[in-house]
């Protein structure tokens, strides 16, 4: 059962945060409200303004004053901005679309939320903060009295965090009631009144957010303590395993370079943390790494010491490299397919000599690793669409470590997975430094960086600009290298190369 007598209560003017581990019910519970689920679907009573509710479908609920907006988004990429604004209802100027109407209203819309956006052009232009804003904005034009977000800022950059969480301030102050729903805590006290937690389906806490803590929501959720959110262990670290030298990375052939003389290593044991801003070259450095993207200009890579000019992904497979991509549906899975297909997917050749796959071979090989991973799953034909994010994450993970690589590369892996998967995430990566292998870890939230990285290093407009070990690593320090303020590009960078490539112990050492 999805939900079990879970009790929920919204006021006018609050902020209402739903949180819980991934399949603790909050989608289910966001179906019911905004009438995905019919009436007639479920037991139990819904109400709005004190008199129950009886929605048929989503417009009978829209009707009702209460707009969704879900994380997987809903736009129409072949339409543009103010197209799909107003999609359903466009105004008219008889039987035509009113267009000069339409594109005018639309800009006033994003000025008055103050979101800098071209209302003209096609969604597809846009990248998936942006599109994420363009779906709130869209909601927020019924004049909604209550608006649902499910992760409304996973896709974000900070800056468009800000704006949106300055957005749901001035709709509380107006009267309008919200539901959010975010495993970024520091969020969810930022901007919530109240907070409810499900766990097993179950509402099992209701708690003033000025009251409560961190740590209390956490134990509600999981239904225990988690005494190290971050559970770093100690690792002795080896040999280099994988070194860049002099890396200098454009889009294509005849574009400008995007990856600036970046150089650095990651010993066997050990994490190498990579921070950043958005567009500071993080994820393009892993895929290119990965063989992915990008065209090189200059600079080498090795593996175990041998060169490892990766053109390919599978040519990064075969030297020792895997990358876990931040984008786990559009790259990671296979949606429709099983968890068997998926944790096999990067060795299927093993077990298709004559093109027809042995699955009674391929099971074997793959059984280990979804018991050790724990995913959580009726069984191994479960398909990868129906997992919670924390399971497809672990599927994802398991499908690159079937491959026993050297060097794993992690692009933000916990993003979008609750408090209690990230810490079974955390807890693999020790496993993985443990096993002598090499691990590279991006990631976007700083409290991660720095909790789970023996050695963080900052990117800045594609160009190391701080490298710090873990004993000397402060928010300031980083946030400083960010945004380019810790070093400068043309001076400095042969003092911050100095310290990435250093040979100094990690604390992990002693």
């Amino acid at each position: 059962m999805a939900l079990d007598g879970v009790t929920f209560d919204l006021r006018a003017g609050e902020i209402h945060a739903l949180c819980g581990e991934n399949g603790a019910g909050k989608s289910t519970l966001i179906k019911v409200i905004g009438g995905v689920y019919a009436a007639d679907t479920f037991e139990g009573v819904l109400s709005v303004d004190g008199a129950p509710a009886r929605f048929r479908s989503v417009r009978d609920a829209e009707r009702a004053g209460i707009a969704v907006v879900h994380q997987e988004l809903a736009l129409v990429d072949g339409m543009t901005v103010a197209e799909n604004v107003f999609l359903g209802d466009e105004p008219r100027r008889g039987a035509l679309v009113d267009w000069d109407r339409m594109f005018r209203e639309a800009s006033q819309l994003f000025a008055h939320f103050r979101i800098d956006v071209d209302v003209q052009a096609p969604i597809s232009a846009l990248g998936v903060g942006r599109k994420q804003l363009v779906e709130i904005v869209r909601a927020l034009r019924r004049k909604s009295r209550v608006l649902v977000l499910d992760e409304p800022t996973a896709a974000l950059a900070d800056h468009e965090v800000t704006a949106l969480l300055d957005i749901l301030r001035d709709l509380r102050r107006s009267g309008v009631a919200c539901v959010y729903i975010s495993h970024k805590l520091d969020e969810v006290f930022a901007i919530a009144d109240r907070i409810t937690v499900l766990r097993d389906g179950r509402s099992v806490a209701t708690l003033d957010a000025k009251a409560t803590s961190v740590p209390e929501v956490i134990r509600h959720m999981v239904g225990r303590e988690i005494r190290e959110f971050f559970p770093r262990r100690p690792t002795a670290a080896g040999k280099a395993l994988l070194r860049v030298e002099g890396l200098d990375v454009a889009a294509d052939a005849k574009g400008p370079v995007v990856l600036h003389d970046v150089s650095f290593e990651v010993r066997a044991g050990e994490v190498v943390g990579i921070g950043g801003l958005m567009g500071a070259g993080r994820t393009e450095l892993a895929m290119h790494l990965f063989g992915a993207w990008g065209h090189r200009r200059r600079g080498a890579v090795f593996v175990e010491g041998r060169p490892a000019d990766a053109r390919t992904p599978r040519a990064a497979m075969l030297a020792g490299m895997v990358l876990i991509s931040e984008d786990r549906k559009r790259y990671g899975l296979v949606l429709d397919q099983s968890i068997a297909f998926n944790l096999s997917l990067s060795i299927v050749e093993r077990f298709a000599p004559h093109l027809l796959i042995d699955e009674a071979q391929e099971r074997r090989a793959v059984t280990p690793l979804f018991e050790s991973l724990r995913i959580k799953a009726r069984d191994l034909d479960t398909r990868a669409r129906a997992l919670s994010g924390g399971n497809q994450q672990k599927v994802v993970l398991g499908k690159g470590l079937i491959l026993e690589p050297k060097v794993v590369l992690l692009d933000e892996p916990t993003r979008g997975i609750d408090v209690a998967a990230k810490v079974e995430v955390y807890e693999l990566v020790n496993r993985l430094t443990e096993e002598g292998k090499a691990v590279v870890l991006i990631s976007s939230e700083l409290p991660e960086l720095m909790g789970m990285s023996d050695r963080i290093l900052v990117l800045h407009e594609g160009a190391l600009t701080g490298a710090f070990e873990r004993s000397s690593a402060t928010p300031e320090k980083i946030l400083a290298a960010a945004m380019g303020q810790g070093r400068s590009r043309a001076g400095d960078r042969e003092a911050a190369l100095a310290a990435a490539l250093s040979e100094t112990p990690s604390l992990h050492e002693n």
